[in-house]
């Protein structure tokens, strides 16, 4: 069991990655456009809208989020001298793969990468243009993981995880960093959970800066809302549009711990709602992200969410964009 992440990880992955990673850009959505992009735009009885802003991390190295966790990771093996001649290997949906192939090459280091075979293949294209060893294996994550961990204990290879991980929630904890740092007056942060790793990091710093965190799931992928419904991990059946990069069968305890803090809220939403509040990203501001970046959007938009109060400063943390722009129907800009 891995233990909590604390805030003094989180400050200490950001020494680590600082000049490494591309700072957050935080984009301010239209007044009212929230409310509207998937309501009656004509209700004139709607509450006054919030003040929201997208955090555009899919900008990041990598196309995703996951760039600051493979990075502090490696970072932190390299000042220990713990990085093996047999390089380092690790099971993904496609974006910790390619954070972590990437963060390898940039010390030289080999990277091997197993993946489930319902990886998109735009993924696996550029997974091996980092210079990866791409494994594919098996119909879901776990299965990938299970090859994973064969190969580490035969080769020697370090393992890393797509989540689970102190040093990779760290390193994704950074994003909160930079979004308080650029916007002190945020209130709440809207995220979009898998396996938990971005959630943890995330929800441990914003704790510390006194920011409320949404955590928005998959209906069909709902590891983290099942695990605080429980009271603990439990495996759960994943069948989501979202699962290549939500799609992880069980959260991490680091996660669940991270949740049944204070100002966290869990909310649910349902395929049709991602892709709907991907197409309105698209139609509004020509931003293309992958459905589980979108997932994150749903959570504010769709019915049955998070409702913010009048004035509240809102941001949405759009984490990746390795997708494929074709499966978006082509609109006039709005």
């Amino acid at each position: 069991m891995n233990s909590p992440v604390a805030y003094g990880d989180i400050k200490a992955a950001t020494d680590r990655v600082n000049g490494h990673i591309r700072p957050i850009t935080l984009a301010p959505l239209d007044p009212g456009a929230i409310r509207t992009a998937l309501r009656d735009p004509l209700d004139d009885q709607a509450p006054t809208p919030c003040r929201v802003w997208a955090a555009m991390e899919f900008m990041q190295h990598t196309g995703s989020f996951k760039a600051r966790g493979a990075q502090n990771f490696i970072q932190a093996h390299k000042e220990a001298g713990t990085l093996p001649a047999a390089g380092v290997t690790i099971a993904s949906g496609g974006n910790a793969g390619l954070a972590c192939a990437w963060a390898a090459a940039q010390q030289g280091v080999a990277a091997t990468v197993f993946l489930p075979t319902t990886a998109p293949p735009v993924k696996v294209d550029r997974l091996r243009a980092y210079g990866a060893d791409v494994q594919l294996v098996g119909g879901e994550y776990a299965e990938a993981a299970e090859a994973c961990a064969d190969f580490a204990r035969s080769s020697g290879a370090l393992a890393s995880h797509a989540y689970d991980h102190p040093l990779i929630a760290a390193g994704a904890g950074t994003l909160m960093e930079e979004i308080h740092q650029q916007l002190p007056q945020v209130d709440t942060i809207v995220v979009a959970v898998g396996g938990g790793g971005l959630f943890t990091g995330i929800a441990t710093a914003a704790q510390h800066h006194g920011v409320r965190v949404v955590a928005v799931e998959p209906e069909n992928c709902r590891a983290l809302n099942a695990a605080i419904e429980a009271g603990h991990v439990v495996d759960v059946p994943v069948d989501s549009i979202a699962a290549d990069s939500l799609g992880a069968r069980r959260t991490s305890t680091m996660a669940l711990h991270a949740a049944q803090q204070d100002g966290v809220h869990s909310i649910l939403v349902q395929d049709e709602q991602i892709i709907a509040a991907r197409q309105a990203l698209w139609d509004h501001r020509r931003v293309a992200v992958e459905y589980g970046a979108a997932t994150a959007l749903a959570g504010l938009i769709a019915p049955g969410a998070y409702v913010p109060q009048c004035e509240e400063n809102v941001v949405v943390v759009l984490c990746g964009a390795n997708t494929d722009p074709t499966t978006l129907t082509p609109r006039p800009l709005s």
